[in-house]
């Protein structure tokens, strides 16, 4: 309650500071036209004509939060949660529930490739910290199934991460981070190039302890390197590449089950993209891609339990790769009609014989066939129909559709119904683990040992959304009405020994979310998210066996302001509130909820031609919050950070 008191006597303090200096400003200076998104259907298209709801967060918005990572700014997108947990692999972010230690119902694309890690069952962990914030231009977050546009791993909703043209980042850039809990990040980066080939190269690291009460002492180490290249007035090349080595450490000390150790996660990626302009209306795109990942996780497990004075070691290192090559094709008849259609192949391979007992690479293909039509029936209706033919060698066929029709009922107000179904087939791991325990050459345990008779989860998704613009009031609203039916969820039997996998529960989710942009006066802006998401349970043991009905917790908002002070100064203050949930790394029984407030003040600096920034922010400014496992809080961190320009 003082807290709260606190929050509104200083933001009640800044309007009457910002409102000594008189105002001369018309409804258009406070509201821009609704940007343009990439990623839903594969056409660029405006918000209000998308066919789903999308969150856009840009590059201001990355700078003012104060975040270090992609999972934390996913705090400002209603119906997610973010742990900064680095206890399977790096932070993590989720949609309408955890559903588990790791989030592998969502898909994670950067410059439209797959990033989502092909050994981690899907998890999409390693993608989020593939870039730097600082290279990031925008981040468009579809909220609802999008299976129809990128299939399998789309099942829940797709995060898709834009980075900076390369001839918007010509110079030098540096930032460095310094603070509490051992906070350590640093970036460097240079961009070069003429008028039809720029390209950047970007150093960074990004260091700290982790929870308390964790083995925390993680680092991060990053390089991209990124070139866009003009071949001719038809076609455009774009190379990026890069990887990433992350050192964490895991485990509590003491506890056999999970040793305190350290582990090592590397990856890397190398996209080829080339596209042919035809005519004003057509063009065509191909793009390639591969990437690889290695991880090293060992400790010893005593076996005195047993009465064997000895130890084995408890192994989940292994390594795994994918490639991918799409082609597409775009085309316009008139302003009435567009199409994009086009396929894709991927292979995934994993490596690990502690997961499964063989040294041979477990290889799954995907083939794919996509489309979406977009169609403007009267000038009021834009109708978007799309579906995606996917093919799996592991688990066989499924066709995801997606039927959305958007209705700007007047200016600046749209109405969007619709429904879309998806599929997300079992991992490598799902169907086929096979983890054994051997100690001198002599079997003692079968830990998991997959029946691989499992099928796809689905989803079947409804939603009603709105999209209002009132220039008068300064104001922008986004609302959506859901309603998801999962079918056959898929997940581990700890009750059985060995374990396996089955499709065991059927499940709905039901609720309302929306987000508010607000600005009341000049240099001020609030955003307002709030989700209330309700589980329903059809067939299964949903509630009882595993306290999944509170993957997600039945109401959570964040309330994010932003203010211009005199001096040119930045404040940001953003407080999010989240009711009981289970923690992603817990059992039933260990639901919590989560209040967390962050504040950051920043002085612009200029000298000659230089310009940079000078920032300092605290993050949660109350007592710690349980994250992940109620052993692991997420503390106060307070940090300096020193951006440069030239």
């Amino acid at each position: 309650m003082n807290r709260s008191l606190c929050l509104s006597a200083l933001l009640g303090w800044l309007s009457l500071a910002s409102a000594e200096t008189p105002l001369s400003v018309s409804e258009k200076d406070f509201l821009t036209e609704l940007p343009v998104v990439l990623s839903v259907s594969r056409l660029p298209q405006r918000l209000d004509e998308t066919p789903g709801a999308v969150t856009v967060i840009d590059r201001d918005m990355i700078r003012l939060s104060g975040a270090r990572d992609v999972a934390d700014l996913m705090r400002l997108v209603p119906g997610f949660q973010s742990s900064m947990a680095f206890e399977r692999i790096a932070p993590q972010a989720s949609y309408h529930g955890g559903f588990g230690s790791y989030s592998n119902r969502l898909q994670v694309l950067v410059d439209g490739r797959s990033a989502y890690s092909s050994y981690f069952i899907g998890s999409i962990e390693p993608g989020l910290q593939t870039v730097a914030l600082e290279d990031i231009e925008r981040i468009e977050v579809l909220r609802g199934s999008n299976s129809a546009a990128y299939g399998a791993r789309a099942f829940l909703g797709v995060i898709n991460i834009v980075t900076r043209d390369s001839a918007d980042t010509l110079g030098t850039q540096a930032s460095l981070s310094v603070g509490e809990n051992g906070i350590r990040d640093g970036r460097a980066s240079l961009g070069w190039g003429a008028v039809n080939a720029t390209f950047r190269l970007g150093l960074d690291r990004r260091s700290d302890a982790g929870l308390l009460g964790s083995n925390g002492h993680n680092q991060l180490d990053r390089v991209n390197f990124r070139a866009d290249v003009r071949l001719n007035p038809r076609d455009d090349l774009q190379l990026r590449s890069g990887g990433l080595v992350l050192n964490a450490g895991k485990g509590v000390p003491d506890n056999v089950d999970d040793l305190a150790r350290d582990t090592r996660y590397g990856t890397g990626y190398l996209q080829l993209d080339w596209r042919r302009t035809l005519n004003e209306d057509e063009d065509i795109a191909l793009s390639y891609s591969h990437v690889q990942e290695s991880y090293q996780d060992s400790f010893p497990y005593s076996l005195l339990a047993l009465g064997i004075d000895g130890s084995l070691a408890i192994d989940a290192s292994g390594r795994a790769r994918n490639d991918t090559v799409s082609l597409q094709h775009s085309w316009r008849q008139g302003s009435r009609l567009r199409l994009v259609w086009g396929g894709e192949l991927r292979r995934e391979q994993s490596i690990s014989r502690p997961a499964y007992n063989t040294d041979a690479a477990l290889v799954t293909d995907f083939s794919r066939l996509f489309g979406n039509l977009e169609w403007r029936p009267a000038r009021d209706l834009v109708l978007n129909a799309g579906a995606m033919a996917e093919r799996s060698s592991a688990s066989g066929n499924t066709v995801a559709p997606r039927l959305m029709l958007n209705w700007h009922v007047a200016d600046g107000q749209t109405l969007r119904v619709g429904s879309s179904r998806a599929y997300r087939p079992p991992s490598t791991y799902e169907q086929f683990a096979d983890v054994r325990y051997f100690w001198n050459g002599q079997l003692l345990k079968v830990g998991t040992l997959a029946s691989g008779q499992v099928q796809a989860e689905s989803v079947l998704a409804r939603e009603l959304g709105y999209l209002g613009v009132f220039p008068a009031l300064r104001l922008n609203l986004d609302v959506r009405v859901f309603h998801e039916q999962i079918g056959g969820f898929l997940r581990q039997l700890n009750a059985t020994q060995p374990r396996d996998y089955a499709n065991v529960d059927n499940f709905s989710q039901q609720g309302i979310e929306y987000q508010l942009k607000w600005q009341p006066w000049q240099g001020a802006q609030f955003l307002l998210t709030q989700a209330m998401v309700h589980s329903s349970l059809i067939n299964g043991d949903l509630r009882s066996d595993t306290g999944l009905a509170l993957a997600a917790p039945r109401l959570a908002n964040t309330l994010t302001y932003f203010q211009k002070l005199p001096g040119n100064l930045d404040l940001s203050l953003m407080h999010q509130d989240s009711g009981t949930v289970t923690l992603q790394g817990a059992g039933r029984f260990d639901q919590v909820a989560i209040t967390r407030t962050d504040l950051r003040l920043a002085a612009p600096l200029h000298w000659n031609q230089q310009r940079g920034e000078l920032a300092l922010v605290i993050q949660n400014l109350g007592s710690p919050y349980p994250d992940f496992a109620p052993a692991f809080a997420f503390g106060r961190r307070a940090f300096m950070t020193l951006r440069l320009q030239n």
